[in-house]
């Protein structure tokens, strides 16, 4: 039997990490919730061994720098010499969180027309849709909500976390970034989607993103899985009591006969 080495220090996760922007968050809680802070610390392992990994899809234009921003996480480098993604490539990154082990499928998919069928098969069963676009490309963020409509059509919408991520923040001056930021927290806004900036090759606000992510997915992997929880064990109180009712009815009925 295999045994994983010890996480990273700099994957530990004690906190909630803070939203990008305010107006465009998922969630502006400053804490994990209650409930899930409480599970985790009552060590439930049933429940936490359901949800170790979460699979997040990257989707977005060719050359908006999918690949970049996962490898600048991943592997902390740049590269340049950039190649387009053939179909999908993948990365896994294990974190804890609030002391409990978790890791994220990252899914690196095509952007590439003639890619799109292969890369399409591979979008099944994502807990969250991260949608890329370039900060200095308008265009690439009109084609975010075709994006969001080809990743939804394999999941189910209410399910899904949905991030809003606009890469090459270095290269966009600031008048330029301030007018598509503006056009990209609404379209966050009417998607339900948290937005990002960030700069893959200087890094900025790359970590900060990811551990929102691992976060976020987390936090509702664990809400989900102790409403099922808490479903079954209603249900198994309603047939208990259920159970009780009848053999009370049936010992009347037995005591109805006897006296007759």
């Amino acid at each position: 039997m295999s045994v994983l080495p010890p996480v990273r220090k700099d994957r530990i996760i004690s906190q909630l990490p803070k939203c990008f922007s305010k107006g465009a968050a998922l969630n502006t809680e400053d804490e994990f919730h209650g409930k899930v802070k409480t599970a985790c610390q009552q060590q439930r392992t049933g429940t936490v061994g359901r949800f170790k990994i979460s699979k997040v899809i990257v989707v977005g234009d060719l050359a908006v720098g999918k690949t970049c921003l996962i490898n600048r996480f991943c592997k902390d480098v740049f590269d340049k010499n950039y190649k387009a993604t053939i179909g999908v490539d993948f990365e896994m990154e294990r974190f804890e969180v609030l002391g409990v082990p978790f890791s994220l499928q990252l899914w690196d998919t095509a952007g590439q027309e003639r890619f799109k069928c292969i890369a399409s098969t591979y979008y099944r069963g994502a807990q969250a849709v991260i949608i890329v676009f370039d900060l200095t490309d308008v265009a690439s963020l009109e084609h975010t909500r075709q994006w969001l409509e080809d990743a939804m059509k394999e999941n189910d919408p209410t399910s899904v976390l949905l991030f809003l991520v606009g890469t090459k923040k270095d290269l966009s001056s600031p008048a330029q970034y301030t007018l598509i930021e503006q056009d990209a927290v609404k379209l966050a806004d009417q998607m339900k989607a948290e937005y990002w900036a960030v700069s893959a090759l200087s890094g900025e606000n790359v970590r900060e993103f990811f551990f929102r992510v691992a976060s976020l997915t987390f936090e509702a992997n664990v809400l989900a899985e102790l409403e099922k929880t808490g479903s079954r064990r209603i249900g198994e109180v309603v047939r208990i009591n259920s159970n009780s009712n009848n053999m009370s009815a049936t010992s009347k009925k037995k005591q109805t006969n006897c006296c007759q």
